[in-house]
């Protein structure tokens, strides 16, 4: 009997290791963002002696997952020996052996190129529309008008029709580190674009789309940021859980750990090819860049208080565009939010709205700025009560998720989070209550029974 329930566990795993197998991390999916991607579009829209011009688009169709500073880069193979003759609006990291060429030397003669941003501020006959914007993409639900980067290629060495032609292959995007993983070239219904005064259409003469999606597992080895809680009626504040993103005593993934604020910090990569910026993290149990704090703060008869504190610990990284998604029951009844901007998703239908996405409010909290005295931003968020759901029992008063910038952040176990006083009902006035006086006029009405 042991011998077939062992035979019988071993097939189950064997079985379960080749599902999970057949899953490519590629195919990432985010339940809270079922169709978000990046679009790249690439519209052939001139013929020339020996290839074409095309402009190519990316769009953020991501709610909540921007692609900020130090920026995007991409790249693709040539499907033949293509190279690149100009730019606009972007420029190649790379020129490569060009020495062929006697006349005329082209701008990459890289077999696989790879492209980044051109800065804001350059010269206009380096622009097209939608470019320039050092690699920042904003997500779409945030800001969907600065969510979308072009730019312009003059192909050559290729095909000079639509049957000629030969669609790039393996195409990257990198933010600048890993994530993202590109599907193959798809030529769809070429792009038709209406000319400034509405009145004119014209068309692509050849479109290919490739999509990008989204993988934390591929993006870091480790979670980016935690969530920690308190509340009004528990003196307790549950700490993020310990090496919830590294330990400090392992330098290999925590980087560099400090006390107290460096004299110097190491900004962001100002070079022509974008670098990942490396964690300089002020010293804590979880080593997390990024901490959300959650805080039921005050409980009226109609109405329950939440605090929310997002704080950066990591000396070498300023987060501009930053935004929070927090899952939690009573979203559905969020009545005012003070200093956040406030938006739902609504993932699973209009019917359920337990999903909203924060981000600061333009020229006031939208920079969240290193480690420091002036590395947080809060506000507060009122809630209405429905009496067929309100509790403070359980732990139902904490969100059941939060992402920060697009990642899954690390939730203290559910079996820390504060708890009521053991006597007190779900949803009175508690420690609240004991604050403004009341306990004094119990204890005297308590005496005067006995008199």
């Amino acid at each position: 009997m042991a011998a077939r329930l062992a035979e019988a566990a071993s097939a189950a795993a064997l079985t379960l290791l080749l599902a999970l197998g057949s899953i490519s991390p590629a195919e990432a999916y985010d339940p809270l963002d079922p169709n978000g991607n990046i679009t790249v579009k690439w519209d052939i829209i001139s013929w020339t002696g020996d290839g074409y011009v095309a402009v190519v688009t990316m769009f953020n169709y991501q709610q909540y997952r921007h692609i900020e500073a130090p920026g995007w880069m991409m790249g693709w193979s040539w499907a033949q020996k293509e190279v690149i003759w100009s730019m606009m609006g972007a420029q190649a990291t790379l020129q490569g052996d060009c020495s062929k060429f006697h006349g005329a030397v082209p701008h990459s003669c890289l077999r696989s190129p790879t492209v980044v941003d051109l800065l804001p501020g350059v010269p206009y006959n380096q622009q097209i529309t939608n470019c320039c914007k050092g690699g920042v993409l904003s997500s779409w639900a945030q800001d969907p008008s600065n969510s979308v980067g072009a730019f312009q290629v003059s192909v050559g060495l290729a095909g000079t029709s639509n049957i000629t032609v030969k669609l790039p292959k393996n195409f990257t995007l990198l933010t600048p580190g890993p994530g993202y993983t590109c599907g193959p070239a798809t030529r769809v219904k070429a792009t038709q674009f209406l000319s400034s005064d509405g009145r004119r259409t014209t068309q692509a003469l050849m479109t290919w789309n490739v999509i990008c999606t989204y993988s934390q597992f591929l993006a870091q080895k480790s979670p980016t940021c935690c969530v920690s809680l308190s509340s009004f009626y528990n003196e307790t504040i549950v700490p993020c859980p310990t090496c919830a993103c590294a330990c400090q005593k392992n330098s290999s993934t925590s980087g560099a750990c400090l006390q107290e604020s460096p004299k110097s910090i190491t900004g962001l990569s100002t070079g022509l090819a974008p670098r990942p910026v490396t964690p300089i993290l002020h010293c804590t149990q979880d080593m997390c860049p990024i901490r959300v704090h959650w805080h039921v703060k005050q409980n009226y008869k109609s109405y329950w208080r939440v605090k929310v504190t997002v704080s950066n610990r990591n000396y070498a990284m300023n987060y501009s565009q930053w935004n929070i998604v927090i899952q939690h029951p009573n979203l559905n009844n969020l009545t005012e939010v003070f200093s956040f901007s406030y938006k739902g998703l609504s993932p699973y239908g209009n019917s359920i709205n337990n999903t909203g996405m924060f981000w600061g409010v333009k020229f006031f909290n939208d920079f969240l700025s290193q480690a420091g005295e002036d590395g947080n931003v809060q506000s507060e968020m009122l809630f209405e009560k429905d009496s067929a759901t309100f509790s403070f029992g359980e732990g139902w008063a904490f969100p059941h998720k939060v992402y920060f910038n697009g990642d899954n952040c690390v939730m203290p176990p559910p079996d820390s989070y504060p708890a009521l006083p053991s006597a007190a009902p779900p949803s009175r006035h508690i420690k609240t209550s004991l604050k403004h006086g009341y306990l004094p006029l119990l204890l005297a009405i308590f005496m005067l029974a006995f008199l």
